[in-house]
């Protein structure tokens, strides 16, 4: 485990490893873990093998992660994401974030969620004995809502719109009540960096990678695992490709303008990539841009046609934001190399 500091990617103000949460109390900016030294693993055989570039926390070394990579096309391979606990890659950032949060002696943690880290934060939340409350759009699906609540034991709170609106409630709930604050953050982004580790371990000499974009923590996590892995020189860095549905887009519109990210109300069916204004919408843009990638979006009827020719070519069960990099592969398959892998982030259908 890596010793680290938290910098403020806004006003650039530091804190320890002891600070409380993870917002800047100055200027309410998204911190950046900071280490002094990480230990790249020599072998990926589980997630803990890649303990030495997380941050130093009192782990209970769950089993997670070390998801599968298959190939299902000729240049093409799938990283099955939705083999973790609570069926999607939200795991890894959970097991880092409450295990964080159990050390700094919290009792209870917060989040925003369009469903598929409610169901990770209080699993997690759970197996160390805190409480979670979600904060969640009431249009969100309500069997996702009553098997989290009967399940993993959280409270919901429904929020009159969509996750931005939830988001915005759980920052004012954490900061009232002095409950830790989890989810789209930074130590979250280090869980799911190990993504980008594990596919370097797996597809020696990888050209391009398609990750699907809600919130884009996904998308800076793995940016920031290849840094780790390549340096910050040119070179190296697989080309990322963001992919979003077409009614929750604000992302690729911005990267095609060239201007500030402007908020959209989202209009999608894939709940779990429906977000308005990605929090790591700047950092994903660095890592598109960095990477020579570039951004791209989907319907949901693609999403729709991915998901069931994945299910009858390969047999497996994915949610509609889980097949957004399916489906954006059929559009972009000419632009990519011969060793491409597509993030299938999730199956909480």
């Amino acid at each position: 485990m890596a010793k680290y500091k938290l910098k403020c990617l806004e006003c650039g103000a530091s804190y320890g490893e002891t600070y409380y949460t993870q917002i800047c109390e100055r200027c309410n900016g998204l911190l950046e873990v900071i280490y002094a030294h990480i230990s790249k693993p020599k072998r990926i055989g589980s997630f803990w093998d890649m303990k030495g570039v997380l941050p130093d926390s009192d782990y209970m070394e769950l089993e997670l992660g070390n998801t599968k990579l298959v190939k299902t096309g000729s240049n093409v391979y799938a990283k099955l994401e939705f083999e973790n606990p609570t069926r999607s890659f939200k795991d890894r950032g959970s097991a880092v974030e409450v295990s964080r949060a159990n050390d700094l002696g919290h009792s209870e943690l917060v989040c925003a969620s369009t469903g598929n880290m409610a169901y990770s934060v209080a699993y997690y939340s759970k197996i160390y004995g805190l409480k979670s409350r979600i904060f969640i759009s009431r249009d969100a699906n309500p069997d996702k809502l009553k098997n989290i609540k009967d399940t993993h034991n959280a409270t919901i709170v429904k929020v009159n719109g969509d996750f931005t609106k939830a988001q915005s409630a759980a920052i004012d709930y954490s900061v009232k009540e002095g409950v830790f604050l989890a989810g789209d953050y930074c130590y979250r982004k280090e869980g799911q960096k190990t993504i980008a580790y594990e596919l370097c371990y797996q597809l020696k000499g990888i050209t391009d990678v398609i990750i699907p974009v809600g919130n884009a923590t996904l998308f800076a996590g793995m940016y920031k695992g290849f840094l780790e892995i390549f340096g910050k020189g040119h070179g190296g860095i697989p080309r990322m490709i963001a992919v979003e549905a077409k009614g929750a887009a604000s992302l690729v519109k911005a990267f095609r303008t060239r201007k500030p990210i402007r908020y959209e109300l989202p209009k999608t069916k894939a709940d779990a990539i429906a977000v308005g204004m990605p929090t790591f919408w700047h950092q994903a843009i660095s890592g598109i841009k960095r990477s020579n990638g570039f951004a791209v979006a989907v319907s949901d009827i693609a999403m729709e046609n991915a998901q069931k020719e994945i299910f009858m070519k390969n047999g497996l069960m994915v949610e509609l934001g889980g097949a957004a990099a399916a489906a954006a592969y059929k559009t972009v398959k000419s632009r990519t190399g011969n060793k491409t892998a597509m993030i299938l982030s999730g199956a909480n259908i």
